[in-house]
């Protein structure tokens, strides 16, 4: 195999001479000469000759002999293949010494006579040519072709030797590739790919004095510039004995073509793992296991339980759950063995949760016969009835499979610290009860944590010398390098000094094991000696360290507060003390005593105190945001016990002794300093954990709200329009205007199928309805409308859009349908008439169709559709079929807030929480496999089918496809090989995925099975066959004789064809579960339930009705406001519309609009609107009230409403906050701003702030670009600053001058920034120059060409750039963080180019460049393309 046959798409070039392309523009044939002749397009040189002679006589030698014996010897062998390498080594130097024409023109440029050779053709054409002319493989390119794309020559560069100096005459021409296709005409651009599929020919010495025109002296010259091509002969030599030991493929060496060549030899590991082509993902397919439990238990798959520990892990399973269970009590053992069986089924047989859930439902319900008192009038009543009691949901089976993870994990590291001690028991024979006695009785990480701890600190020279006996760490990581705090305590253990340890009179272990209250109590003895007499004792003292006696004692009372800090019956009494007792409190820093203001979403715990662990459970989203203010430097959040003075008066009468003597309480004394030591040990250790479980339980409840939201949404069937049976797909028409402004912009429409073909768009652009009464008509966009809806008949339209006028839209469609009466479809009503409703108008949820609308997917999908088509795609998808929608996002899914606090939660959690739901609604509708096979969104089901996977969903449709297509039956999912049938999956992966992967039954086909469209799983189709033929009355041997006949489902296909279905609810199941579970030990009650509804309606649709949005819900969706965050008694801004004789009409960012009536405008009523305000002014208004089903609002003006906007009123009980705290830091901001003098100047304006420019840099850190605050200035009283964010700590701070002021302290009526801008006022100021600025900002630094670096790292991208592409010239812009608001353009023309660079300045509107403005960034790109061309002669220096 050549590396040529790896090579995949390589075009086919026809051997003809000629081949002929089309004129788009003149229709004429023409002829071109392709200037090659060969296959292929390689070119018959001598070599191939060579090579086809040798193939010739292999054949002439296989004709004769039939076999080509290969009896060399092994030396003839080794020596035919060095010359082999030898030849290819020849044929390489040739190749590198090879002159190309760039190199001959360099050459011949000092001669006089050199006459530059024409470029030539190139060696291939493309196939199919187009309208373009015959061309020159070189063109020049004047000014007004300089908008080429350089994509397109990036090929032609590559493939040619380049050129190492710009000729000064084409630097028109190398700047032309400047532009890449900033304008849409790409007519003008010139079609240079050719190089696209050429290949260079070999070139040698050979012809070269010839064909440069060069004499013997000039080819002397040339050789000593360019040498003899021999100069690198050692790095070829190296790299063939590289290629012998990384084994390169010797194409005459039959064992190198056995091995061949693997993927990952081909394609980077990125690559390999973004198609799931890995190793590991072909083991994954490999493997008869699901996937799930593959790729969940991968870190634990060596390791194997024990029954003991299978046992043990059930009990800790169901302990778990039984917490948060609303069980009666006396169900506590029927649910034990319920948890218990769950997990047989889920590692022992590897039954995936929904298998579990359908088919195993038995187990998960408790079922129990009550007697009934008997009743004389009833003789023949029942003498118990059967009282059931669901144990166990899915959610649970869900929790019991992670628990499974965490155990499997527990007991890793429980197995991995046992085999640590055995291997110390192995070098010194000891024993440690503490150890012995703690590990099997831990039962979280946390215990197993603190057995660890201790193993390391008790015996950390023992594990030393282990490690230094393995020469490396012990058993699965356990083992750590000891600190040097660890190295003073072995010191210590093996001096004198520990003498005055044991002196204490109790142990670590001793102590905690009275504080735990376990066995009888430990009781503490005293030494005869005074502590300090004790530690001058010679025998305790150990020079040079330890020769004083207060140095002992210190080093004792540090070792044995050491020990407690360390002993695991300790901590756990801690841990214990802190959940039980632990409290939380915030502490502003002093960034938040600034930054967090009453009108700060941090506000609201900025003084919070005393909280109980146990409040966050009910209010998960507020810790976590806490969490957030603490990482972002705002505030501390401080764990402590509520008693903690009783606590620690409680452990000193564990540790101190009875006595009563001088001795005995100066040694109590210093027990209560060790404890006291040890306790600040464990405080620190135990808040970070707290803190730490409680953030994880805190996302994990916010993850389970959005797995239930997200569920709530995957519950729904497709749209039922009235008639039509629940899961009918409808026919779908779509209609929305976007973002766009109603009456104003296009509005789009799309025309969807039931199988999801969009047949028909298309946009309306005055979409009115006339009024009769005024003599107006519709306009032709109405009467198109109602013509499509006549034409098409939807059953359905839906409409929505991202603004507020798309209620205005709803609204007129309805009047439209209303007026027009447009009808839905016809259905057949109770008294069997043929009627029709008013055709259905919905609100459809857009979250799925804004994602749609710009993807990548819808790009392929419909390739000419504008965005906003294919928004409206998205949305009759969505009513068409949800799930099916969500399951296309794949990992995207996770964008879609369906929480507040989601944002807090980390992706991988919100992942896994969908993808789990979406698991247990795909099992539940299941998935048609022969549709699957077509239908791209139906295929995107099966990762989620029971048992499946990504990798196994690949290989399930791959092998169905080779297996011939379509399948019969559920049993050819696992082949045959009589048949010679590949099995798709394996025998205990289609065990799970069987009865959910349906095949629609054909009565016309032999093989096909009737419970093969049904959720009934195979293994029990004999129980449903039974039931079928108790049902047709058929005996034994009737049954005999339909099998013998027409095979296995006889009985069924005969009860379904006989229509007889509804028989099976005339069968006793009861009775029939009981003999089941008495033979044959099978819980079948609910199968048997299952069988008799399916077999009379198979895969009935289990869901929901498709849920309508609620009035809320489309507030926020048309408005992206919250009740939070929009609410009445809020100041905001208001835009003027139109201002009347008494009143404003006025419209709110969000697109709310309101009315202002004259009483509400001004204090002043006697002043008319139209003098105190114009249209399209932004102004403060205080919201009065909020119609949230029509999106409008009231306002009030007033200055004294204004003034005083609606405060959060926060719940709390007294104690929960520091007022003290609060009263004392306003004082303190207010006395702060006093001094400096700030406060003098106070402007009534929500962005106001009485900062200084560093203080409002720092408020600003953590806001989004753009955010803007205005201050006091420096310059006066007649400036104000205004500082907004650039970027990431780039800060412009505006300077403004106020003019027309009434008095010194109030605002001026005209705000001028730099002598150019002219605003109104403040809000007028910051919408038109301030966010204008923000938005170019925006655009700039979202542009292909923006580099995300500083100006050295983006010119050494330039430089790396063109020494890749030497004729290349190439810009980028970049941020100047020297200069807010100013950016560069750094360009490079050419490799050996000068790198310069100009200034580029952001204004209202515009880019500013060379004092030349332009309104966006394509404009801005020409322009510059432009100033260069013209400014070439003349050069301006760039720096």
């Amino acid at each position: 195999m050549s590396a040529r046959d790896l090579i995949s798409g390589e075009a086919d070039v026809d051997s003809q001479d000629e081949d002929e392309s089309f004129d788009e523009e003149t229709g004429e044939v023409r002829r071109k000469t392709n200037g090659v002749k060969g296959i292929n397009g390689h070119l018959e040189d001598s070599s191939e000759e060579d090579d086809d002679d040798d193939d010739e006589e292999a054949a002439a030698a296989v004709r004769k002999d039939f076999i080509v014996e290969d009896d060399e010897e092994p030396e003839e062998r080794e020596r035919r293949r060095r010359e082999r390498k030898k030849r290819r080594r020849e044929e390489r130097e040739e190749e590198e010494a090879g002159l190309d024409e760039e190199d001959l023109d360099l050459i011949g440029e000092a001669n006089p006579n050199f006459e530059r050779r024409a470029p030539s053709e190139p060696k291939l054409k493309r196939l199919k040519r187009g309208h373009k002319e015959d061309r020159d493989g070189h063109r020049s390119k004047g000014i007004e072709n300089i908008f080429d794309s350089e994509e397109e020559d990036e090929t032609d560069f590559r493939n040619q030797r380049q050129s190492h100096r710009i000729d000064p005459r084409n630097l028109q021409d190398e700047f032309a590739d400047f532009i890449e296709e900033d304008f849409d005409d790409r007519d003008g651009a010139p079609d240079d790919d050719d190089a696209d599929v050429a290949r260079p020919a070999v070139r040698t010495y050979t012809g070269i004095k010839d064909a440069a025109g060069l004499d013997e002296a000039a080819l002397e010259d040339m050789k000593e510039a360019f040498g003899e091509g021999d100069e690198y002969d050692w790095a070829l030599n190296i790299q063939d004995q590289e290629d012998e030991r990384e084994g390169v493929l010797d194409p005459d060496d039959p064992e190198a073509i056995a091995k061949g060549l693997e993927l990952k030899d081909v394609f980077e590991p990125s690559q390999l793992a973004e198609k799931l082509l890995t190793d590991e993902d072909h083991e994954i397919r490999a493997a008869d296991v699901p996937e799930r439990y593959q790729l969940a238990r991968a870190p634990y798959k060596d390791l194997v339980l024990t029954s003991e520990q299978f046992k043990e892990e059930g009990i800790w399973i169901s302990d778990f759950l039984w917490l948060r269970k609303k069980i009666k009590p006396t169900l506590k053992e029927p649910f034990r063995k319920a948890v218990a069986k769950v997990l047989e089924f889920m590692v022992a047989n590897e039954y995936e949760v929904p298998f579990i859930f359908q088919h195993r439902k038995d187990y998960l319900i408790y079922q129990e016969k009550v007697p009934v008192t008997p009743d004389p009038n009833e003789p023949g009543a029942p003498d118990f009835v059967i009282s059931a009691e669901k144990l166990l949901d899915q959610e649970d089976l869900w929790r019991i499979f992670d628990l499974d993870l965490k155990f499997r994990a527990l007991i890793d590291k429980r197995n991995a610290l046992s085999e640590t001690y055995k291997k110390l028991q192995d070098i010194v024979d000891f024993h440690d009860k503490v150890f012995e006695t703690m590990l099997p009785a831990a039962v979280t990480m946390e215990e197993l944590q603190d057995v660890q701890d201790y193993l390391h600190f008790q015996h950390a020279s023992k594990l030393a010398d282990l490690a230094a006996l393995n020469a490396s760490s012990t058993a699965n990581g356990t083992h750590r390098r000891p600190g040097s705090g660890r190295a003073l305590f072995d010191r210590i253990r093996s001096s004198n000094v520990y003498g005055l340890v044991r002196a204490f009179g109790i142990t670590a272990d001793a102590f905690a094991q009275n504080a735990l209250k376990e066995g009888r109590r430990r009781y503490t003895e005293d030494p005869a000696s005074h502590p300090e007499d004790l530690a001058d004792e010679e025998r305790i003292m150990d020079p040079p360290e330890y020769s004083t006696g207060a140095q002992c004692l210190k080093a004792a009372k540090a070792m044995f507060a050491e020990e407690i800090a360390l002993s695991p019956k300790m901590r756990k009494v801690m841990r214990v003390a802190f959940y039980q007792d632990g409290v939380i409190d915030c502490f502003r820093t002093e960034k938040g005593l600034r930054r967090i203001d009453e009108h700060h979403p941090y506000y609201s715990f900025k003084y919070l105190r005393n909280q109980q662990l146990t409040e966050f459970s009910d209010q998960p989203d507020l810790f976590l945001r806490m969490i957030r203010a603490e990482e972002e430097g705002l505030i501390e959040i401080k764990v402590r016990m509520q008693n903690e003075e009783s606590f620690k008066k409680r452990l000193y009468t564990e540790i101190e002794s009875d006595n009563y003597s001088e001795i005995a309480e100066a040694w109590n004394r210093e027990r209560r300093e060790v404890l006291d030591m040890a306790l600040l040990k464990l405080d620190r250790m135990m808040a970070r954990g707290v803190k730490e479980n409680l953030k994880n339980e805190c996302e994990d409840q916010v993850a389970k709200r959005c797995r239930e939201e997200f569920s709530r949404r995957l519950d729904q069937a497709p749209y039922k329009p009235k008639g039509m049976v629940l899961g009918t797909v409808p026919r779908v028409l779509a209609i929305s205007n976007g973002a766009g402004s109603f009456g104003r912009d296009a509005i789009c429409w799309a025309w969807v199928e039931e199988d999801g073909r969009v047949l028909e768009n298309g946009k309306f652009t005055d979409l009115f309805l006339g009024d009769p009464d005024r003599g107006q008509e519709d306009s032709d966009d109405v009467k198109s409308f109602v013509r499509l809806v006549e034409r098409r008949k939807p059953d359905v339209i839906g409409v929505s859009g991202s603004s507020a006028d798309s209620r205005k839209l709803y609204k007129l469609l309805d009047d439209i349908i209303e007026r027009k009466d447009l009808r839905g479809p016809t259905y057949e009503d109770d008294d069997s008439n043929d009627r029709s409703d008013k055709l259905d108008l919905v609100i459809v949820n857009d979250e799925v169709a804004r994602l749609y609308q710009t993807s990548e997917r819808a790009r392929l999908e419909h390739p000419g559709f504008a965005p906003l088509t294919n928004y409206c795609v998205g949305l009759a998808k969505y009513l068409q079929s949800p799930i099916k929608e969500y399951a296309a996002l794949g990992n995207d899914v996770t964008s879609i807030s369906l929480d507040p606090a989601q944002a807090y939660v980390p992706r991988e959690k919100i992942s896994k929480n969908f993808e789990t739901a979406m698991v247990d609604y795909v099992n539940l509708i299941g998935v048609d496999i022969n549709v699957a096979l077509s239908d791209p969104y139906t295929a995107n089901l099966l990762p989620y089918v029971c048992g499946l996977g990504l990798r196994k969903a690949q290989q399930l449709m791959k092998v169905i496809r080779l297996n011939g297509g379509d399948l019969i039956n559920r049993a050819e999912l696992i082949g045959d090989a009589d048949q010679q049938r590949l099995g798709a999956v394996g025998g205990r992966v289609w065990a799970n995925c069987a009865s959910f992967l349906y095949i629609d039954y054909d009565s016309s086909e032999p093989e096909a099975d009737f419970l093969d469209n049904s959720r009934i799983h195979p293994e029990d189709y004999d129980l449903a066959r039974k039931m079928a033929a108790d049902a047709l009355e058929l005996d034994e041997e009737d049954i005999d004789a339909e099998v013998n006949e027409s095979g296995l489902s006889a009985v069924i296909r005969r009860l379904i064809r006989e229509d007889q279905q509804y028989k099976v609810d005339d069968l006793i199941l009861e009775e029939y579960a009981e003999q089941l579970e008495t033979k044959n030990n099978l819980r079948k009650r609910a199968t048997l339930e299952t069988i008799r509804a399916e077999v009379q309606n198979p895969y009935e649709e289990l869901r929901n009705n498709f849920t309508l949005l609620s009035s809320e819900e489309i507030f926020t969706m048309f408005t992206g406001e919250t009740r939070e965050s929009l609410y009445e008694g809020m100041v905001v801004p208001i835009s003027i519309k139109k201002v009347g004789e008494d009143y404003l009409e006025a419209r709110m960012d969000c697109g709310i609009e309101g009315t202002i009536p004259a009483i509400d405008i001004s204090d002043r009523p006697d002043v008319a609107p139209r003098s105190l305000y114009q249209q399209f002014q932004t102004v403060q208004a205080k919201i009065r009230h909020i119609n949230r089903k029509t999106l409008t609002a009231t306002f009030v003006m007033r200055e004294n409403e204004v003034r005083n906007p609606v405060k959060h009123n926060y719940d709390r009980e007294p104690g929960d906050w520091d007022d003290d705290q609060e009263r004392a830091d306003k004082d303190s901001m207010k006395e702060k701003n006093d001094v400096s003098g700030r406060t003098q100047r106070v402007v009534k304006h929500p962005l106001f702030k009485p900062f200084n420019s560093a203080q409002a840099q720092e408020f600003l850190g953590s806001q989004a670009r753009g955010d803007v605050v205005i201050r006091p200035s420096s310059k006066g009283i007649d400036h104000l600053a205004v500082t907004w964010k650039v970027s990431d700590n780039i800060y412009q701070h505006i300077d403004v001058l106020e003019l027309d002021k009434s008095n010194q302290f109030s605002s001026g009526s005209t705000l001028t920034i730099g002598g150019k801008f002219k605003y109104s006022d403040l809000d007028e100021l910051i919408v038109n120059h301030v966010k204008a600025m923000a938005k170019k900002v925006d655009e700039m630094m979202l542009h292909e060409k923006y580099q995300n670096g500083t100006k050295a790292e983006t010119e050494r991208w330039l430089s790396t750039y063109t020494e890749a592409n030497p004729k290349r010239s190439v810009y980028a812009f970049c941020i100047d963080p020297k200069h807010p608001g100013y950016f560069f353009l750094c360009f490079k023309a050419g490799q050996h180019a000068q790198l310069q660079s100009w200034p580029v300045k952001i204004v209202p509107q515009a880019f500013e460049l060379q004092r030349n403005m332009y309104p966006d960034m394509r404009a801005l790109c020409n322009g510059f393309k432009l100033l260069f061309t013209n400014m070439q002669n003349g050069k301006r220096p760039g720096r």
